[in-house]
């Protein structure tokens, strides 16, 4: 028999005698030394981002404070975050003893042709026994208060490991929190930078349509006095009628960014109070030397992965331990008696210790099931976590390069915009004088609008690359 359980122990621990391989960070493709991006010397160390220093108007950061407040997405995943800490408290408690109070009454009354009967009514005439000891043979009492206790001594790093992967998970759902969070205040900042957008559309189209009501009533009177034709005057009304098409397509295009604004803080109507300007170039981002493991560690969706990928990698070591024996160690203590007048009696004291040692044999299918199904899951969380560093990086790469060249055409545009309203100027003067008709005047009026129009989307195409760089450079609340 000896033999027969020593053979069945040495087969469970050569089942369980391949370890899994960890998949952690040292697989991934080494990143490159920087984002290739440098334009110019790089002298000062980078320094993480804030929300408050990183958009510096006040209207923008009121908004982010009410979608901490009521945003229900963002309420969503503190709870969730909560929850992995409640995991993470239960994988601590369970590498501790449990104790447990006990209070027991019973009464059974035993068969008179069975051992206990029988026992107990040849004990009651025993000489052996004093009267306190003689048992009730109708209906044996039986009362116990005590505690006991049991403890897994964790030989193979069992429950260690469920431990380690419930704190990496915490890990992971802060930083899952985190990402949310990013994710929300640059929906917010993005339209509320469309919304500043709009209105200096709106500003420009109002302007235009002054001018060009002013250039149409010049036509009309010119027409009266024989100096031009129906034909400017139905052309000049026309692109009147443009420009207040255009307006009225705005003010709804206004009402639907505020809403969806609204809908995001979690409010059911009213308006947006906002700045009108577009948040200011961080160039100083550029002269900064970066760290790229960093930095792209310091990143929410990359740090999420990563804090998986460890995560599973101790589900594989706990998967594997599970096909080791278990220690059990355990005992209790308490008052043990038959009958209530003896129950506080010193000699009802009981006590006991127990141990055991057990091993998983039927079961051994389940259990690697169990160890393929995590070290699967290892892989997965691998190719994840390499694919967000990938992402990362060359998103990053890319959002450093738009900073500069977006600067570039910027100041190119504003040139583009003085020299169109400058021509503007000139071709109603050369109308004036003769030396250029209508169809100069409307043409240059056009231009002038298209180059305006452009100019501000280019501005928020900047504005919308800086807020993507605070998402992308892992920026913080505080």
């Amino acid at each position: 028999m000896k033999n027969k359980v020593t053979g069945l122990l040495v087969i469970v621990l050569i089942s369980a005698c391949a370890a899994p391989k960890d998949i952690d960070k040292s697989n991934v493709k080494p990143l490159p030394e920087s984002f290739g991006n440098t334009t110019t010397a790089q002298t000062a160390p980078f320094v993480p981002i804030t929300l408050t220093t990183y958009f510096n108007d006040p209207e923008l950061i009121a908004l982010f404070e009410k979608v901490v407040q009521a945003n229900p997405d963002y309420q969503i995943l503190q709870q969730r975050v909560q929850i992995a800490n409640a995991h993470l408290k239960q994988s601590k408690r369970a590498m501790l003893p449990t104790v447990d109070v006990l209070v027991n009454a019973s009464g059974t009354k035993f068969g008179k042709y069975t051992m206990e009967g029988v026992g107990n009514f040849d004990t009651n005439l025993s000489a052996n026994i004093e009267e306190d000891q003689k048992i009730r043979t109708d209906i044996t009492p039986n009362y116990f208060i005590g505690a006991q206790t049991s403890w897994e001594v964790d030989i193979w790093g069992r429950l260690r490991n469920k431990k380690k992967a419930a704190k990496e998970r915490y890990l992971a759902s802060f930083e899952g929190f985190r990402l949310v969070q990013n994710q929300l205040f640059t929906d917010v900042a993005d339209l509320y930078y469309e919304l500043i957008a709009l209105d200096k559309k709106m500003i420009i189209y109002e302007e235009n349509y002054k001018v060009q009501q002013k250039a149409f009533e010049i036509i009309l009177a010119e027409r009266s006095a024989g100096k031009s034709t129906e034909l400017a005057v139905q052309q000049f009304g026309a692109q009147t009628k443009n420009l207040l098409a255009e307006i009225e397509q705005l003010k709804l295009d206004i009402i639907a960014a505020e809403k969806a604004l609204l809908t995001l803080t979690g409010e059911y109507g009213g308006s947006i109070s906002r700045g009108s300007d577009f948040i200011t170039n961080h160039l100083q981002i550029l002269n900064q030397t970066m760290n790229v493991d960093s930095v792209i560690h310091g990143r929410p969706d990359v740090a999420e992965s990563y804090y998986e990928l460890l995560a599973t990698n101790a589900d594989a070591r706990s998967a594997r331990a599970a096909f080791f024996p278990k220690l059990q160690i355990g005992g209790g203590i308490g008052m043990n008696a038959f009958s209530m007048p003896t129950f506080f009696n010193p000699g009802s004291l009981a006590w006991q210790i127990l141990g055991g040692l057990t091993a998983p044999i039927f079961n051994q299918g389940q259990l690697k099931r169990d160890y393929f199904i995590s070290n699967r899951n290892q892989e997965i969380a691998f190719y994840v976590y390499q694919n967000n560093v990938t992402s990362a990086f060359n998103e990053l790469s890319l959002l450093l390069t738009q900073v500069g060249v977006y600067q570039n055409i910027l100041t190119i545009k504003a040139d583009e915009v003085a020299h169109l309203d400058r021509a503007v100027s000139v071709s109603n003067d050369l109308y004036l004088t003769g030396y250029a008709n209508y169809l100069e005047i409307i043409n240059s009026q056009k231009h002038k609008l298209q180059a305006e129009l452009d100019y501000v989307d280019y501005q928020q195409r900047n504005a919308r690359t800086l807020i993507t760089l605070y998402k992308a450079l892992g920026g913080e609340v505080n």
